[in-house]
């Protein structure tokens, strides 16, 4: 007859078995799971995807607590009415540093495609959180009215009005009108550059900086190796929704060559404030996003460009769970308060390739936040199974 001891040992054998099976499917599942369409990604975007794809996660969805970090709250944020052109009111919401100003403002212009239903100021409440964080800065997000029931150019409108809002009410909210600055994403990129152009043809506020996250620049018909790669919608956006988002926001083919609309086809950039603009590897917009980069720095505007190897479309909205998201934010977040600071921007014209971190803890780390992250969604899906 076994002793106590021996049952216990033998439970202890038989949990450890368990463990190591588990952890060992785990890790085939996301190695599995690397494996996509365009080639091998890294273990976190890896399991990123798989989980937007399954409908794992969702736009609200919290970091794990693991990966979390306290603090005492440094912001006020509350919701906004900003005034327009046409006599109406669109949506805002603004974030304030407590502490006494005069702090720079951010006018930030979200991704979307454009469309209803896409994108809006609360999906990309994240990012504009940490934007006024890391910077001290007053951030505006701009609610702008959306496709189909209101087609270009009310997006573009919208979204100058609240720039010469802002600096208009920069005392009353206490910003500093001479350290404004854009930022967008996606189509929101778009948006936030074509909102550049605008205050330069209309003589409207100065913009010291923008910063463009993985922007849409033409909707022209250009076959980019990155648009014909990554068109499948596999890597968060594809060709379908581009389109559609062209047929519904400018049903008039005649507007694909407006510099309003595609500012990569604009024959004048001139004096335009210095840029940064971020692309990801797996995304179609990559190559036109550098393009448009490249030609700002033909017409004399400072630009920075990175490229993140190894992610997807609109990766920093994971930047949470995500180290290379982290880093884009964090680069975004240094290039914005250089430009408040008066810091020189370096000429010529900048192009850097981010392949990952190097430091072996840091890569370590990030491989076992994946498997973690593996572990979770595999027991996710199967409880979804019983209910």
């Amino acid at each position: 007859m076994k002793t106590a001891l021996e049952k216990v040992s033998i439970w202890m054998m038989v949990a450890s078995l368990g463990f190591i099976v588990s952890s060992l499917c785990v890790i085939l599942f996301v190695h599995y799971w690397s494996h996509t369409e365009a080639g091998k990604v890294p273990p976190k975007t890896a399991v990123l995807l798989h989980a937007v794809h399954h409908n794992l996660v969702t736009p609200d969805m919290k970091a794990p607590s693991f990966l979390s970090r306290g603090g005492t709250p440094r912001f006020t944020n509350e919701w906004i009415e900003i005034p327009v052109s046409d006599g109406t009111v669109i949506e805002g919401k603004m974030y304030r540093p407590i502490e006494e100003g005069p702090h720079p403002i951010i006018m930030y212009y979200h991704g979307g495609a454009f469309m209803e239903g896409y994108g809006s100021i609360h999906t990309h409440d994240n990012i504009v959180r940490a934007l006024a964080s890391r910077t001290n800065s007053i951030v505006i997000a701009v609610g702008y009215r959306v496709a189909p029931a209101y087609p270009f150019p009310a997006a573009i409108e919208d979204s100058y009005d609240a720039l010469v809002w802002a600096n208009e009410v920069a005392e009353e909210i206490g910003g500093d009108r001479e350290n404004i600055a854009v930022v967008g994403d996606s189509a929101g990129g778009n948006i936030a550059t074509v909102v550049s152009l605008m205050a330069r043809d209309r003589s409207g506020p100065d913009i010291k900086a923008q910063a463009l996250l993985y922007p849409l620049t033409t909707f022209q018909d250009i076959e980019f190796d990155s648009r014909l790669a990554y068109d499948s919608g596999y890597y968060l956006l594809s060709r379908s929704v581009m389109l559609r988002a062209r047929d519904t926001y400018t049903p008039d083919e005649a507007l694909w060559i407006h510099a309003y609309t595609s500012p990569l086809d604009a024959e004048n950039l001139y004096d335009l404030p210095p840029a940064m603009v971020i692309t990801a590897e797996f995304d179609p917009l990559r190559d036109e996003g550098e393009a448009y980069a490249e030609r700002l720095a033909e017409h004399g505007v400072p630009v920075k460009a990175i490229r993140y190897n190894g992610v997807m479309h609109g990766f920093i909205s994971f930047y949470e769970v995500m180290y290379r998201g982290n880093h884009g934010l964090n680069e975004t977040s240094r290039f914005l308060r250089s430009a408040f600071a008066d810091v020189p921007t370096q000429q010529p014209y900048q192009f850097h390739v981010y392949d990952g971190e190097t430091n072996r803890s840091t890569k370590l780390r990030d491989q076992a936040e994946a498997y973690a992250i593996g572990s979770f969604l595999l027991g996710k899906q199967a409880l979804s199974i019983f209910e």
